[in-house]
């Protein structure tokens, strides 16, 4: 496309103002592509597979709520269901996990039975009373009670009450219990009814125990961004140390849990009804304390090996807590875009469910069943639909990082903090779609390019686990990982490349060759904030996680009696981990914008009259401090000047 063309030698960055648009083709193609997403929409609304899926359809071709045509080879096609309104299953219960259904025979019924129905004779007087046949259509419902295949095309007696599912008219059985054996084919470590019981059981004793944790891993990632604000220069040290005291005193309290547990059990001073599940309470805080143990240990020695590069890392920590001031907006970008991928995913899965209800309707010659397949290049456009979910996805993960990067490089190269837009967040989005959705584009497709090659290949392995031989299961490991750490370069590459952009304006291409410049020319300091850095917000992570799992153990010993341990506090440490990530993750992100835009204002200026430097005085302090060690040389620029971007706030 022409964008990887080198810039002249002598190249002057652009102030915010100058701008103009980056990879226009690459926006036509997106654009494109997004039209085709919207025509793969189109074609199941327009053939009438979308409303097949809401109204639902019978095993023999028939949509509820409508009159249909018949389907030739189904003498039960063809029937008038415009009062038949719900779909009914004979047997709920009977999934199918490898071919995501439910594997029975389907039927349009006027009602869902809302009392069990405990014989044929129940089945007889229901279908008399309200107009459902709740046996096969061949069978009148004077013949249920004396019919010969009525236990095959009649519901498996007792039939369990029900009632329709909102939008999508299926009857459901009210109680879910019959779903436990597709909960254990998820659950492969569980070995008797019993035990996947008791766990249910433990979350739901539990549920508000779970939620109050939740809020409070909220609550604690809020206050984590706080005091990355107003302390960031005492963070590192304050971090360090509450984490080794965290992790010794959660561990030494695992262990104490383990021994008041164990011993209580021993001298079975229990209730007999809480014995099966001080046993498995005994095995998860011994299997807790001895993991816990483990990673103090490896902890500690990290901490111990990286405690002296920490001086360029406190100093970005205290200007990144400065941006969170004037861009308190900042914190809230995790969920702006959490939302934007939430409504896309639904809208994604929307389709593909449209999708597996297209085409056309042809006969199962070994089930009887009407099933829809679609043909020739229609086939395609599942596939099609997949890269769109990849593209898209990574296209609005991309946007959130040029908004942040934007916003950032506003601030740092505004000398005059007074004269910052109202609204930096604002105004940097409103810059990206207006100059840049081009050079997003092509970031995201170049990360999508990647990772789908590595998903097809870890489908492979997965399929053919047990099947192929060691070497063709370690190539196939080897391929994999090599096309992981691929993408996590690329999406580094990426993250600065967008800075780069957001600072001159330039294409794709040439951003991230010379952001890639830039980070090789500081190849050792990128190395101290890569591990400095992520190691600190790392701390954070685990500091969150450690006080809510830390307070869910306090909780959950005063349930011991009824309430099993291990999911429920599995449940509560992922989403506090979530939690801290989402929050964190945009600090990392200003952090790595403020570090290249450190790295370029020392390229291009050394403190002179006119070739003063944007930073803060914080970076100024270490600038200064790393002269005087005899770390420090500034470089000459190569005689390119980098105007100012005091005027940024003139943007809308």
């Amino acid at each position: 496309m022409g964008c990887c063309n080198s810039t002249e030698s002598k190249r002057e960055w652009k102030p915010l103002e100058e701008r103009s648009c980056t990879d226009i083709p690459w926006l036509i193609i997106f654009t494109l592509f997004c039209i085709g997403m919207a025509c793969i929409c189109g074609y199941p609304i327009a053939t009438g597979a979308a409303s097949r899926l809401i109204s639902g359809y019978d095993s023999y071709g028939n949509t509820c709520s409508r009159n249909n045509s018949k389907v030739e080879g189904v003498p039960l096609s063809g029937r008038d269901m415009t009062e038949n309104k719900f779909v009914f299953f004979l047997e709920p219960c009977n999934l199918d996990l490898i071919n995501r259904k439910v594997k029975s025979i389907a039927l349009c019924v006027s009602k869902c039975p809302s009392t069990e129905l405990k014989t044929y004779d129940d089945l007889k007087k229901f279908a008399l009373n309200n107009g459902s046949q709740l046996c096969s259509y061949d069978i009148t419902p004077t013949r249920y009670t004396g019919h010969s295949e009525r236990f095959t095309k009649c519901p498996k007696l007792p039939v369990s009450p029900s009632k329709a599912v909102p939008l999508f008219h299926r009857c459901i059985p009210v109680d879910i219990g019959c779903y436990a054996e597709f909960a254990q084919a998820f659950i492969t470590f569980v070995g008797d009814n019993t035990v996947l019981r008791r766990v249910i059981a433990g979350v739901m004793a539990s549920k508000e125990i779970i939620m109050g944790l939740c809020i409070l891993a909220l609550v604690l990632s809020l206050i984590m961004m706080v005091v990355i604000r107003y302390i960031s220069k005492v963070l590192v040290w304050i971090l360090t140390i509450l984490v080794i005291i965290g992790s010794i005193g959660g561990t030494g309290v695992l262990w104490w849990l383990y021994a008041d547990h164990r011993h209580a059990f021993e001298n079975n001073t229990l209730s007999a009804l809480g014995r099966e599940v001080a046993s498995d309470n005994v095995k998860a805080l011994l299997v807790y304390a001895i993991g816990a143990t483990i990673f103090t240990v490896v902890l500690l020695l990290v901490m111990f090996f990286m405690r002296k590069r920490v001086a360029l890392t406190i100093s970005l920590f205290h200007v990144a807590g400065k941006v969170f001031i004037h861009l308190p907006l900042l914190a809230l970008q995790p969920f702006w875009t959490f939302i934007c991928l939430m409504l896309f995913w639904v809208y994604w899965i929307a389709v593909l469910l449209f999708l597996g209800t297209a085409g056309t309707p042809v006969k199962n010659n070994s089930t009887g069943v009407v099933e829809y397949h679609m043909e020739g290049p229609l086939q395609y456009l599942v596939w099609y639909h997949v890269v769109g979910l990849i593209w898209i996805s990574e296209f609005i993960l991309a946007f959130q990082q040029m908004t942040i990067a934007g916003a950032v490089v506003t601030y740092y190269f505004t000398r005059n903090k007074s004269q910052m837009p109202a609204t930096p967040i604002l105004s940097s989005m409103a810059r990206t779609i207006r100059y840049h959705l081009g050079t997003l584009a092509k970031g995201s497709f170049i990360i999508t390019l990647v990772k789908i090659p590595r998903l097809i290949l870890t489908y492979i392995h997965s399929q053919l686990k047990g099947k192929e031989n060691a070497c063709a299961r370690c190539m196939l490991k080897a391929c994999v990982c090599c096309l992981w750490c691929l993408e996590k370069c690329l999406a580094y590459l990426n993250q600065n490349a967008y800075t780069a952009t957001a600072i001159n304006s330039t294409n794709f291409c040439t951003s991230a060759r010379e952001a890639f410049l830039i980070l090789v020319e500081n190849a050792l300091r990128v190395a101290a904030i890569n591990t400095v850095g992520d190691f600190v917000l790392f701390l954070g992570k685990v500091l969150i996680v450690s006080c809510t799992a830390f307070a869910g153990v306090l909780a959950l010993n005063y349930q011991r009696d009824y309430t099993v341990w291990v999911l429920p506090l599995l449940i509560v440490c992922l989403f506090a981990f979530l939690v801290a990530h989402c929050f964190l993750s945009v600090f990392e992100n200003v952090v790595d914008v403020l570090f290249l835009c450190f790295a370029v204002d020392t390229k291009y200026n050394d403190g002179s009259p006119g070739r003063e430097y944007y930073m803060d005085k914080a970076l100024m302090e270490f600038v200064e401090n790393s002269k005087k060690m005899g770390r420090y040389k500034p470089d000459d620029g190569d005689g390119r000047e980098m105007k100012s971007m005091a005027r940024a706030g003139t943007l809308a």
